[in-house]
């Protein structure tokens, strides 16, 4: 709730705290290496397949085990987060996917690579929520849209690195070298326990919850009605949300391969040209979403979305295919960063770590099974009906965004 966001700066102020820094500076690093180790799978995979002497399906569940992870981690950090603070929380995320990451590099057989993704996928599902939850409590109000969404873009900025790496390190060291780089956010961790403080408002807030014997749990998030209509309606958008990030990054270059010839898969400028995309659209969803409101960006990026996936049709050209995908890209995650601004806006600090946590990381266990749906389709129909099945879920998810009675109490 807005009144439990602290007011560390003056509302004339566009200075940042020296906590504000690290806090953002920390949490966009933190992303950033996270979605590295993340994104090492996918331009190792077929490396992995082969030298593993594994099928495509065995290959896939890689990732799945990994989304699996992250279910379980934010269920679990998100309660600790609420329960023991958000910065050792949030360090105890860092350590365990790093970790994890950095064993792959022993991992000689698919068993132990399952058991390593499903670990890593515990630290990094639990990072999420724990990182929105200290954004939300050391920004006013009317910044937390912005900022999240700058330490979103630190997960692009992970994404081309892992790209750079893969490049140069599995064609010359092999693919279980790439995973030695995991370790190096375990430095951060120092950091962040050194120069990240506490708020205030959690301090409050726990010492409250103590006071008053309140007992942290997940049925907070659906103790009244309406309140898990709420929990559930928001479930429904970060699925529909996950759901078009991995039908753009797995299928869009293969399905316009396909459909005109381009060796666009797998391209270096199709990833780039996407993540400029993403990286926009987040920075002008977090400006939409602090000076109107969230409504308005949403509805504008929920229907943009549903618009724009159509523009894949008439890409005839590799100019027409990268700037397709920046387009998608801009609407498609533009709202990344806005799903963990709104939930701290709706739910009270002590369980804030909690709700952002199990409501994403619901969204990435659902949502990440649309792979296979679009697979399905691709099989069967045209890529017309593929586009349009992923535009009938951004209006579906618009329709219950418009439906959720607390995002119209949220003001600019």
């Amino acid at each position: 709730m807005e009144e439990d966001i602290v007011k560390q700066v003056d509302a004339n102020s566009s200075s940042m705290s020296t906590n504000q820094k690290w806090v953002l500076a920390s949490l966009s690093s933190g992303f950033m290496l996270e979605n590295m180790d993340v994104m090492f799978l996918s331009f190792s995979l077929s490396a992995i397949i082969a030298q593993l002497h594994i099928s495509s399906a065995a290959g896939g569940w890689i990732g799945t085990f990994t989304n699996l992870g992250m279910f379980v981690g934010g269920a679990l950090f998100g309660l600790l987060g609420d329960r023991i603070g958000r910065v050792k929380t949030f360090t105890y995320t860092i350590f365990i996917f790093a970790i994890a990451t950095g064993l792959t590099f022993f991992a000689h057989n698919i068993t132990s690579l399952y058991i390593l993704r499903f670990i890593a996928g515990i630290g990094a599902g639990g990072e999420y929520g724990v990182g929105i939850a200290l954004i939300a409590e050391n920004f006013r109000a009317s910044q937390i849209g912005r900022m999240t969404s700058i330490a979103a873009i630190g997960g692009q900025v992970g994404s081309i690195l892992a790209a750079l790496l893969a490049a140069w390190v599995v064609p010359t060291w092999g693919w279980n070298t790439l995973y030695l780089f995991g370790i190096l956010p375990v430095i951060l961790t120092y950091f962040v326990r050194e120069h990240v403080q506490e708020s205030d408002s959690f301090l409050k807030a726990q010492a409250q919850a103590k006071q008053n014997q309140e007992r942290i749990s997940f049925g907070r998030l659906f103790a009244t009605p309406s309140l898990s209509l709420q929990t559930l309606g928001l479930m429904w958008m970060t699925i529909v949300q996950i759901a078009g990030y991995f039908g753009l990054m797995n299928w869009l270059p293969s399905i316009v391969q396909q459909q005109h010839g381009l060796s666009v898969s797998g391209s270096s400028y199709w990833m780039i040209a996407t993540i400029i995309g993403m990286s926009l659209g987040m920075l002008v969803f977090g400006t939409v979403l602090d000076r109107l409101s969230p409504r308005w960006a949403f509805t504008i990026f929920l229907l943009g979305s549903a618009g724009v996936m159509f523009t894949i049709l008439n890409a005839h050209t590799m100019v027409g295919m990268l700037l397709a995908g920046a387009c998608i890209g801009f609407f498609s995650n533009g709202m990344f960063g806005g799903y963990g601004a709104v939930i701290s806006l709706l739910y009270p600090t002590e369980i804030r770590s909690t709700a952002n946590n199990v409501i994403m990381n619901t969204g990435r266990a659902v949502g990440g099974f649309s792979s296979v749906v679009i697979g399905l389709l691709i099989d069967h129909y045209s890529l017309t009906v593929v586009m349009g099945f992923l535009a009938t879920l951004y209006i579906l998810s618009f329709l219950v965004m418009i439906s959720l009675p607390g995002l119209r109490k949220i003001k600019s």
